[in-house]
Formats: structure tokens, sequence, C-alpha cells
């Protein structure tokens, strides 16, 4: 089963293929989704990672760890809440 992680505090010049590039060190990388702002564009410093197989590892290896003069927030994802409009 697929495992949702979310790594936060990430350099805002970071790529999709660095970040699945760092994770495929660990595992089977699916999918990498870093969010932008929807206005401008402009990456938030967040995303997703998907994997297939090795997210604890991944979890555990780089949670913390530096990355662009930043350390990384690495962890499962929660689910996200239903939006009420």
């Amino acid at each position: 089963m697929a495992k949702r992680i979310y790594v936060g505090n990430l350099p805002f010049s970071a790529t999709d293929d660095e970040i699945r590039q760092l994770f495929g060190e660990y595992g089977t990388v699916d999918t990498v989704n870093l969010i932008t702002d929807r206005e401008t564009g402009r990456p938030r410093g967040f995303g997703f990672v998907e994997m297939a197989d090795g997210g604890d590892e991944a979890i555990e290896a780089l949670n913390q760890q530096p990355m662009g003069g930043r350390n990384l927030t690495v962890n499962e994802a929660r689910p996200r809440n239903e939006r009420r409009w």
C-alpha cells in the first residue's frame, strides 16, 4: 500500500526532480506534489510524496535533515478534512 508523506520547510528553490531523487534513495516514488500559491504560482515551502515502498525508512532518515539551508519536516500525511462551503 502506498504511503503519503508530508514534506515541510522546503527551500523555495526545491524542484519535483530533487525531491523525487532524495526520496528515491529509500524506495519507489510514485508522485511528488509541491504546493504553490494559487494566485502567484510561487512555491509555498511544502509538498507531498507518495511512495509505493520505503516510506517509513524515508520518514525516519529525512526528518530534520538539512536541505538548502533548512531542516526538513517529514512525517506521514494526515487525511485531508472535507471542506465545508
